[in-house]
């Protein structure tokens, strides 16, 4: 499944020249434009709410275009161009947060995951209610072993119930902590299931990672018919990339051999 963020850009009218203020009589109070980015690490369905970041004349136009740039070259897997990209939108806008979120996911190519643990963080304090940025945090802070931080963050995203592909992921994320976390006492396999199959409906079944997650937690409860049925459900999902492809097909030879997949990974 292809996954989008959806950025609104508000323009500032008193940022208008008077000139510009004339031009624009018709629509003198607001303009929008969306920008609808490709993202790897966020996974909002069609109904995902935009972002808003207001739009200033001169400094956020060439912010937006670098900050585009890089999440065009981190797609293509141009970390190290990418990386000097963003930090240049972010020397020309500051403020403009989803850069800070794009530079956590180069951070995290590059392993330096506390520096990516802090992007997050600074996007945060910016905007409090953008979730991939705190599921991107929570996601972190496991691999860096705070589990509890991790799990805490998780539980307030689905706790504060925002937009439902921001629920969903939140669910289904928490689903595959719960199954794989490498300390045992956090591991809960039939919250896992229960949250897997809510974060599936909420989607309408056309995520395939959460369908993969659903059929882990099958897998794990010894329920291989369902783990089965499931993942070549996965499979057969739209826009399943090449290498997701693969990933789930492995999946499904574990299942048909009735095997779950390892814990703690």
């Amino acid at each position: 499944m292809k996954k989008i963020l959806y950025i609104l850009l508000r323009v500032n009218p008193r940022q208008r020249s008077a000139g510009s203020r004339r031009r624009h009589s018709i629509d003198s109070f607001r303009a929008w434009l969306i920008v609808v980015l490709i993202l790897a690490g966020a996974s909002n369905s069609p109904a995902t709410e935009p972002i808003m970041v207001e739009y200033s004349r001169g400094r956020n136009r060439v912010a937006i275009q670098l900050w585009k740039d890089a999440e065009a070259q981190l797609k293509k897997g141009d970390v190290q161009i990418a990386h000097r990209s963003v930090d240049a939108a972010l020397r020309s806008d500051p403020t403009l947060f989803p850069a800070l979120y794009t530079r956590a996911k180069i951070y995290i190519k590059e392993q330096k995951w506390e520096s990516a643990r802090q992007d997050c963080s600074a996007a945060l304090h910016q905007d409090p209610t953008f979730v991939e940025a705190a599921l991107l945090r929570a996601s972190i802070n496991s691999h860096l072993g705070r589990y509890t931080d991790s799990i805490k963050e998780v539980d307030h995203v689905v706790a504060i119930r925002p937009r439902t592909d921001g629920l969903a992921r939140a669910l289904s994320q928490r689903a595959w902590f719960r199954l794989s976390c490498p300390d045992p006492s956090f591991r809960d396999p039939k919250q896992a299931l229960k949250d897997a199959m809510a974060a599936c409906k909420l989607m309408q079944w056309r995520d395939e990672d959460m369908i993969d997650t659903l059929a882990a937690a099958c897998a794990q409860a010894g329920d291989f018919d369902s783990a089965v049925r499931y993942e070549t459900q996965a499979l057969a999902t739209e826009d399943t990339s090449p290498d997701e492809s693969k990933l789930l097909q492995q999946h499904l030879a574990l299942f048909k051999n009735h095997r779950p997949l390892p814990v703690g990974r």
